[in-house]
């Protein structure tokens, strides 16, 4: 355990440590399937990805019992399949190694809150746990970002072997989920336009500072 008081920086990882994923055609072909199911479009209309899941699973357990674990697991396995077909063909971003690399050895507490699921980070970043200290994906996790008891999660576990300030958090991401997940924990937030969101769109969601993207020489502690 380090003898300072570690700021912790926790990342989102698509389109902030690597590539983002096709996230728009991905709910496409979910709720392609779940309208096979006979699923109402009242069920899940304006719902993230695996909440559609969810409640899509939750109105069928109701409505058509014999069918719901089926639907369950094939949605799941479908999301599965596209995140590590996406993975086959991503590498993190230029730097990435070496900007996590010098995060530790300035003392910082680093973790990864994703809803990816773990198997395809890994795909995609193969050593990413020999550069940060907790990955959080889908399935580490009970909740999911927008809920903040991912991140909370997360931060509980990087508090087992680091001494923490809770002034000095931050969080870096790419979409508005990460800025208002860092406003209500009170983190310094982040925003990057490698991703999904443009300047006008982070800033309205919450960003404290914004830059273009994360490189091997980007200095994160001149933020906090």
């Amino acid at each position: 355990m380090p003898n300072a008081v570690a700021p912790v920086i926790l990342f989102d990882f698509d389109g902030t440590l690597a590539p983002n994923l096709d996230l728009p055609d991905m709910r496409r072909r979910v709720i392609e399937l779940t309208g096979t199911y006979q699923v109402p479009e009242s069920v899940w209309n304006d719902q993230y990805i695996v909440e559609i899941i969810d409640t899509s699973h939750q109105f069928l357990k109701d409505s058509k019992p014999s069918v719901a674990d089926t639907y369950y697991h094939q949605a799941h396995q479908l999301i599965i399949d596209i995140e590590m077909e996406a993975a086959a063909r991503t590498q993190p971003f230029p730097g990435m190694p070496v900007l996590l690399k010098s995060l530790r050895q300035q003392g910082c507490a680093t973790g990864v809150v994703t809803r990816n699921c773990r198997d395809a980070v890994l795909a995609t970043f193969p050593n990413i746990l020999e550069h940060v200290d907790v990955l959080t994906a889908r399935g580490d996790c009970k909740f999911l970002k927008p809920d903040v008891r991912h991140a909370e999660f997360t931060l509980k576990e990087i508090q087992k072997s680091y001494v923490t300030d809770p002034t000095r958090t931050m969080m870096v991401g790419d979409g508005h989920l990460d800025m208002r997940l860092g406003r209500a924990l009170h983190m310094t937030c982040l925003g990057v336009l490698s991703g999904s969101q443009d300047e006008i769109g982070l800033r309205d969601n919450g960003a404290h500072h914004i830059i273009s993207r994360l490189g091997a020489s980007t200095d994160l502690l001149q933020f906090f």
